[in-house]
C-alpha cells in the first residue's frame, strides 16, 4: 500500500470517527436540555413548528445551506455541493438517533449542575469533531463549510470569527420561529457558550487533538 492510499484510508476512518463523535455530542446538547449548538438549536425550533420530523428537517435545512456555500464560493463546485449532502444524510439521522439512545437516561431530570456538565461535556466534542472531519479534507457538514469559507476566504483564518458570523442565519430564523410560535426551544448556557467560544474551542482542538491533520487552505486563496 502506497502512502497516499495510506492516507487517504487514515482519514476516511477518523472522518467517520468525527462524524459519529460530532452526532453523539450534539445529541447530548439537545438531551441536557441546557441549550443546544446553535444549528441544532435553530433545527430543533423549525421541527417543532412544522412539525416534520427533527433528522428530516436537518437535512433539508443542510440542503438550503449548501446552495448558500455556493453562492460563497461565487461559482458552482459540484464536489463541495456533494459532499455537504453526502455528508448531512448519515448525520441528520445518527444526532436523532443519538437523541432517541440517550431519552431513557432521562439528562434534563438530573441536577442542574450536572446538565450544565453533560451540555459543555457535548459541546466540546461537537467543536472536537467538527475540527477533526474540517482537516479530513474530504467531506463537512453545511453548516460547518459555512463557517470554514467564512473562515479561510473573507476572515483571515479565524475559526472564532468564522463561527461567529455563521451563526447569523440560525439565529435569525430561530428569532422568527419565536413571533409565530410564542416559544424557543433548545436555546439556553449551551447555546450562549457555543455562539462565543466554540470556534476558539475549534480552533484549540486544531492543534491539540490529532495534530498531523492539517487544514486545506485552497478556498482561502483568492486571484
Amino acid at each position: 500500500m502506497n502512502n497516499t492510499s495510506h492516507d487517504l484510508k487514515k482519514r476516511i476512518g477518523y472522518l467517520s470517527f468525527a462524524i459519529v463523535l460530532d452526532a453523539a455530542a450534539n445529541a447530548l446538547m439537545i438531551s441536557s436540555n441546557m441549550g443546544s449548538a446553535v444549528w441544532m438549536a435553530s433545527g430543533v425550533n423549525i421541527s417543532s413548528l412544522l412539525h416534520v420530523e427533527y433528522g428530516t428537517t436537518l437535512f433539508v435545512y443542510a440542503v438550503l445551506v449548501s446552495i448558500v456555500n455556493q453562492i460563497l464560493l461565487r461559482k458552482f463546485d459540484g464536489h463541495i455541493f456533494i459532499s455537504n449532502l453526502l455528508f448531512s444524510l448519515p448525520f441528520s439521522y445518527l444526532v436523532g438517533f443519538f437523541t432517541w439512545l440517550y431519552g431513557p437516561l432521562n439528562f434534563d431530570q438530573l441536577n442542574i449542575v450536572v446538565r450544565i456538565i453533560i451540555d459543555i461535556i457535548g459541546l466540546v466534542g461537537v467543536s472536537a469533531g467538527t475540527s477533526i472531519y474540517q482537516r479530513c479534507n474530504l467531506i463537512q457538514h453545511p453548516n460547518d463549510e459555512l463557517a470554514y469559507l467564512l473562515r479561510f476566504k473573507y476572515l483571515h483564518g479565524s475559526a472564532g470569527w468564522g463561527q461567529l458570523f455563521s451563526y447569523t442565519p440560525p439565529v435569525v430564523i430561530m428569532i422568527i420561529c419565536y413571533f409565530i410560535s410564542g416559544k424557543i426551544l433548545s436555546v439556553g448556557l449551551g447555546t450562549v457558550l457555543a455562539v462565543f467560544i466554540q470556534g476558539v474551542i475549534i480552533g484549540w482542538s486544531d492543534k491539540l487533538i490529532l495534530p498531523s491533520l492539517k487544514h486545506h487552505l485552497q478556498i482561502g486563496k483568492t486571484n
